[in-house]
């Protein structure tokens, strides 16, 4: 699903994120609720050029956090509640995130388990999040784009949960 949003894209960089587990769950410009086969419910939140998931209970929020300091680890892994985080920070080089962002809209246009988010005023100013639906059995998995043409940055997510 593309929604284009009315509100301003916040001026943010990469560096400026941080991933937090549980909390509570913050404004959102967007939300889409999904039912997984199986009955499983998810919420994906669009925050702006930052995004929430919403499963059972566990939330998780990639953003720029008040009060908290920048931080997004290349890997979180908690065999305790079966969390599993990757992250990844790309700068293409030449047009190389425009021809990204397009791939990426075209992929996800038409997907009944994403949600991607484009901002006034630049084309390429997106947060996608995208269940996937085919994970590992005993688990729900997602992927979130993030791309900042202003810095040429794509940061990409993928998040495994099990349940």
């Amino acid at each position: 699903m593309l929604v284009v949003l009315d509100a301003p894209y916040v001026d943010t960089r990469a560096v400026d994120l941080s991933l937090a587990l549980g909390g509570p769950e913050r404004p959102a410009l967007y939300v889409r609720e999904l039912t997984l086969p199986g009955g499983l419910r998810l919420r994906l939140r669009l925050l702006g050029a930052s995004h929430q998931v919403v499963c059972g209970d566990l939330t998780e929020t990639v953003a720029c956090l008040p009060g908290r300091p920048p931080h997004l680890p290349d890997s979180l892994h908690d065999e305790n509640v079966g969390y599993r985080f990757i992250a990844t920070v790309l700068r293409p080089t030449g047009a190389g995130l425009r021809s990204r962002v397009a791939a990426l809209r075209a992929e996800l246009a038409d997907d009944p388990y994403a949600l991607v988010g484009v901002f006034p005023g630049d084309v390429d100013a997106v947060t996608a999040l995208s269940v996937r639906p085919d994970p590992p059995d005993g688990t729900v998995a997602w992927r979130t784009w993030h791309a900042y043409p202003q810095t040429n940055e794509l940061v990409l997510t993928e998040t495994v949960v099990a349940l």
